[in-house]
């Protein structure tokens, strides 16, 4: 079956300006509104790469994971430090010029940048905390006083009443048009997470523009598609929210909304048919919200299969004409591409057959939308076989046991037996996105090659008498940190026993209540639940604290979760290392006008295998930049390494070990006349060393 396209509301023409654009500054996220990681500065050449050195380092005051992409606006650099700071510094030295932010407090959660806007005098910087919008004078970094409440609103101002309570925040930047700020929002992926409205504030204000449902209420199109008429107020159903970043057409006026899976992930008994408008592509009126047209990637998601960045604008072109596209690209290593000012797809998407759910209660969809064109960038795991267990692995004959006994057919559903998810939850693209060259039709994309395992067991019964930490733990806790509270330390789920000798209680109950990294906040989490939840952790469990029989059998009667996800658990060997063969990541060049591959390389190097570890590929988190004159410049590796490659062949002209990996995309532009790439080192992830710099490159003068 192939897909055809039904197309409501009014599209914009489709005629082009032909006028070249120039893509000389770095004020959006990503480099411009529709999200290409591109430019066409040029005095950084493939002869003279070689020469690039540090021309300035920043050295925050904080450290840890920094994924955020910096801008640059009047030779002023913004960025945002691992707990969250906002800083400024003049670009062409990195001197800080102010910052913003709570120099005692400490925030665990991570960002992706900020937001610019201006309007003649009037300059601002909008970023978020926590569930607060700020909006910030560019020059001073001050709040300013007239927008919201003294300089802040909260995001969930805009959501339903039972919002207010639950895990509401963002983590990329908001999408600019016009006069209005759109903005993701990263949610739970649990029972009782919000529904994740796309809503658009005022810029001047703080006031709510417009909202758009993505659980659609009773009347609206696609309420049809889901069998629980009540979701859009159900308290155990939720999300479908956008968390990765959207791209703005601004002469077209609209705003290209990726949206993520309805929750709770992995088993949807209460959220059963295809679930508009979750795990969508939307193009939305910029001006009031409304619907132009969609196109959903997966049906009724069981996989965690969110889009993971924001989309691409481009031009491709077909039989000599332009065509003003935008592309899509997805954990599964699918690239969708559609003509984005009507819907039309590019290339034909199939609706094919996949597996039945074997799970009492779900109903798994029976067809999935795959595109012909571009084939994957990212191997599938139907089509690995028993050669493909790693070489380097010395436990080989228990790896291939647990390959034999998985699941590897294309979308198979969870169940209580082992499956094999190749590309893994994290995806094969990531949030740091793809680049691309907005006249040639090139994509670029970097994507991991991590196989995970994936499961879901009976949920253990809250029974009456259950002391209450162990209650709570067993409720919020246990898919990621595990019964036995050992967690997956190599998934990145750190173990929980012996906590009391590394965290203060009150550092916990923080993190507990705003969540940390990949961990989301559970503020929804009653006092005396947390309270109980702490002594449980501390070994100091009061045994007369137990579930009294109101609350058991309030939690039993919901029927909300009949089988709980067994947590993320990568396919590693007994070395830590993937346990498929390389390679690991790898980074490809597509062109869209054909559909065919330019070239793939596998991308960076595994250092514990030392010499044997090169051109394995390597997990990598954080996009890339191109430049018209043929660069690609990319930090995003585990080993450490920033590097440019030769655009057009893949090859590599240059790397530089960094202070720490650099888990971020770069960002590109010049100041007096001097062009300068700027990436922010924070590591931490995949068992990477902390950092704490942003460090700008430039030529070597002579």
């Amino acid at each position: 079956m192939v897909f055809s396209l039904v197309i409501l509301g009014c599209s914009p023409s489709e005629e082009k300006n032909t006028e070249k654009k120039e893509y000389k500054t770095w004020s959006s996220y990503l480099g411009d509104p529709g999200r290409s990681h591109y430019s066409t500065l040029s005095k950084i050449t493939k002869d003279n790469v070689k020469n690039l050195k540090i021309a300035w380092s920043y050295e925050a005051d904080d450290w840890g994971q920094m994924q955020m992409n910096p801008l640059v606006v009047d030779s002023v650099l913004y960025g945002v430090t691992a707990a969250l700071r906002v800083v400024a510094l003049n670009a062409g030295t990195g001197k800080e010029i102010w910052q913003f932010g709570d120099s005692e407090k400490v925030w665990h959660s991570t960002s992706r940048g900020v937001s610019y806007w201006e309007k003649e005098d009037d300059k601002r910087i909008l970023v978020t905390r926590g569930p607060d919008l700020f909006a910030l004078d560019a020059l001073t970094g001050k709040p300013i006083p007239s927008f919201g409440n003294n300089g802040k609103i909260d995001l969930r101002s805009g959501m339903p009443e039972s919002a207010k309570e639950k895990f509401v925040i963002s983590n990329t930047p908001g999408a600019i048009y016009k006069d209005l700020i759109v903005m993701p929002l990263r949610l739970s992926e649990g029972e009782g997470a919000p529904s994740g409205d796309i809503m658009a504030f005022s810029v001047v204000t703080g006031e709510l523009a417009w909202v758009f449902h993505t659980i659609p209420h009773p009347g609206e199109e696609g309420y049809e598609t889901w069998e629980n008429k009540q979701a859009f107020k159900d308290d155990l159903v939720g999300a479908a929210n956008n968390w990765a970043g959207m791209a703005v057409d601004e002469e077209a006026g609209i705003i290209y909304v990726p949206t993520g899976s309805a929750a709770p992930d992995f088993y949807g008994r209460n959220r059963l048919g295809s679930t508009l408008y979750a795990n969508c592509l939307l193009a939305l009126d910029g001006n009031t919200g409304e619907r132009i047209w969609h196109f959903q990637l997966t049906h009724h998601d069981i996989w965690d299969r969110d889009p993971p960045a924001p989309p691409n604008l481009l031009t491709v072109t077909r039989d000599e004409k332009n065509i003003p596209a935008v592309a899509q690209v997805t954990k599964q290593g699918y690239v969708y591409v559609f003509n984005r000012l009507t819907g039309e797809p590019l290339f034909d998407i199939e609706e094919v057959p996949v597996p039945e759910s074997t799970l009492e209660g779900e109903k798994a969809w029976p067809t999935q939308p795959i595109p012909t064109k571009p084939k994957p960038f990212a191997r599938q795991s139907q089509d690995l076989t028993e050669n493909d267990i790693s070489p380097f692995a010395e436990n080989k004959e228990e790896l291939l046991k647990i390959f034999k006994e998985s699941d590897k057919r294309q979308y198979a559903p969870p169940a209580l037996t082992r499956g094999f998810l190749l590309p893994g939850y994290d995806g094969a693209a990531e949030w740091g996105g793809a680049a691309v060259d907005p006249e040639e039709g090139i994509l670029y994309v970097n994507a991991n090659e991590m196989a995970w395992n994936i499961q879901v067991a009976p949920a253990d019964e809250v029974a009456e008498g259950m002391p209450l930490g162990e209650a709570t733990y067993q409720k919020y806790c246990v898919s990621c940190h595990q019964a036995d509270r050992k967690g997956l330390t190599a998934s990145g789920f750190p173990s929980l026993l012996d906590l009391q000798l590394r965290k203060e209680k009150k550092e916990v109950a923080t993190i507990i209540l705003k969540g940390k990294g990949m961990m989301t906040g559970f503020p929804q989490i009653k006092d005396d639940e947390k309270e109980a939840l702490l002594r449980f952790l501390w070994g100091e469990e009061v045994k007369h604290n137990v579930v009294e029989k109101d609350r058991a059998d309030s939690i039993k009667s919901n029927g909300a979760i009949n089988y709980k996800h067994t947590g993320y658990d990568k396919f590693l060997d007994s070395k830590g290392l993937p346990g498929i063969s390389p390679p690991w990541g790898t980074l490809h060049a597509i062109d869209l006008n054909s559909g065919e591959y330019l070239w793939s390389i596998p991308f960076g190097d595994t250092p514990e295998l030392g010499e044997k570890g090169k051109g394995t590929g390597t997990e990598n988190y954080g996009g890339p930049v191109v430049t018209e004159n043929g660069l690609l410049f990319i930090g995003a590796t585990r080993d450490g390494y920033f590097r440019v490659f030769d655009k057009r062949t893949g090859d590599i002209l240059w790397e530089y070990k960094l202070p720490a990996a650099a888990f971020a995309t770069p960002a590109m532009y010049e100041v007096n006349g001097k062009q300068y790439i700027a990436i922010a080192c924070g590591g931490e992830k995949l068992g990477a060393e902390k950092g704490n710099q942003i460090v700008a490159f430039a030529l070597e003068t002579p």
